[in-house]
């Protein structure tokens, strides 16, 4: 079998962020220039529920198989989440099937509703598992839609955001879909609820930590983002945003059922 470190993707030109997109109608290519939203394509036809980059390599949840950067199947079966975990992909099916690939599926778990993996981090309707070793162990929280593990790890759930430290940590309250942070250059995350797109900056954690509400210049809930030269993020009806640091641009791509997004 393939090793997905063999499927590689790069992009035609050189300046260039290439970001995929996931919709039902099939995984989009978008190239953006600083914040300018340049050319867009669909890439492949499938439909397709999640995307995941990890040093170049790319890996598709379809609803039929998982793919990799050359859009071949890797003969797992329908999923509904993808990550990397280091080197490993590591994928969750419909049946809650959670498994590692080297050129070879490891079964890990099996769980309820997984909702997103990031790193070594699953979030699931039943909390936060961590993989360890070919498993995986329950961390806390409940009904979590997305979790981030760059810098500080951040959780996403029904009622409220978290943030790990001597076990998970208030960090603001509400209904968040979505987070994701960086450590480089400094520590920066974004999280958002239905509504409204929240920010943050620096290396310090707290009670005093001032997460700053995001003016977007849609009034659509995003429901993907990540950060690549400056950050993207993508709404469910197709419109894609970018920003580096200068406010946001935006481009409706024309495709709806979007899931994710990744960056190259």
């Amino acid at each position: 079998m393939t090793s997905i470190d063999e499927k590689r993707v790069y992009s035609d030109r050189e300046g260039t962020t290439t970001v995929f997109v996931a919709t039902e109608l099939g995984v989009a290519r978008v190239e953006a220039s600083g914040d300018i939203v340049g050319e867009f394509a669909i890439a492949h036809r499938c439909v397709a529920r999640d995307v995941a980059t990890a040093d170049g390599s790319l890996a598709v949840a379809t609803d039929e198989d998982v793919l990799d950067g050359d859009f071949s199947p890797l003969d797992f079966g329908p999923a509904v989440a993808v990550g990397f975990d280091g080197d490993d992909l590591v994928t969750a099916g419909e049946d809650g099937t959670l498994a590692r690939y080297d050129g070879d599926w490891h079964e890990l778990a099996s769980l309820p509703e997984v909702r997103a993996i990031d790193g070594n981090l699953v979030a699931t309707a039943d909390g936060v598992y961590q993989i360890v070793d070919d498993g995986v162990r329950h961390v806390g929280l409940d009904d979590v839609r997305d979790v981030s593990t760059d810098g500080v790890p951040l959780a996403a759930t029904a009622d409220g955001l978290y943030r790990l430290g001597n076990g998970w940590m208030d960090a603001m309250a509400g209904d968040f879909r979505v987070v994701n942070a960086t450590d480089e250059p400094t520590e920066t995350a974004y999280a958002g609820t239905a509504d409204t797109l929240f920010s943050k900056s620096g290396g310090e954690w707290g009670e005093s930590v001032e997460w700053e509400e995001v003016a977007l210049p849609v009034d659509e809930p995003i429901v993907d983002l990540e950060f690549g030269n400056g950050v993207h993020a993508v709404t469910e009806s197709g419109t894609f945003l970018s920003s580096v640091g200068d406010g946001w641009r935006s481009r409706h791509l024309g495709l709806k059922g979007v899931r994710a997004l990744a960056v190259r």
